[in-house]
């Protein structure tokens, strides 16, 4: 079974993880949620978290992809020296790195977008040498960027798609907007 690692800051936006989780759940991915303050986690509507895995102990050995939300607490994500360099061994390593919404613009700061299409949140674009396509989801080789909070079904379906194939992506797809 493949495994994803899903890591949390305070701050972060509620749709994107928990949504994020939930497909990538019903996709049949093994997911776990990684605090990186190593204690329980609130985002930024209130919603708090327990029983998170702790970010000193994630050994990226275990997983298969990466994925960050966005919200206010992608700063925090930023700032952490030990996620910059999780995200260059994912990369290293040819596993998938997926951030929706705010959490791209890590990516692009670190360079990690030069040659390559990407997403985020539109107001936070910058020049970081890549294409913004504008898409709810954006994936260029093992890298998958989401726009937005709208954007978490198309993102979570993106990360399916490329860790379990097309027709897992469609299967799951199809049980959501099933019309019966």
């Amino acid at each position: 079974m493949k495994k994803v690692c899903l890591i949390l800051a305070d701050g972060f936006e509620e749709l994107e993880a928990v949504g994020t989780y939930a497909m990538l759940s019903r996709g049949g991915l093994d997911v776990d949620i990684y605090a990186l303050s190593d204690k329980d986690t609130t985002g930024r509507f209130g919603l708090t978290c327990t029983n998170l895995h702790a970010f000193s102990r994630l050994n990226a050995s275990y997983y298969d992809a990466l994925v960050l939300p966005g919200g206010p607490g992608y700063e925090k994500l930023e700032k952490n020296g030990y996620v910059q360099n999780l995200i260059k061994q994912f990369l290293a390593g040819g596993k998938v790195v997926a951030a929706i919404c705010a959490s791209p613009t890590i990516l692009g700061r670190m360079g990690l977008l030069k040659g390559k299409k990407y997403t985020c949140f539109t107001s936070m674009n910058a020049d970081f040498g890549g294409t913004f396509t504008g898409e709810y989801a954006t994936t260029d080789g093992n890298l998958i960027t989401g726009q937005s909070a709208a954007a978490t079904v198309d993102f979570g379906l993106a990360i399916i798609e490329k860790l379990l194939g097309r027709e897992k992506a469609d299967e799951v797809k199809k049980s959501i907007y099933y019309k019966g």
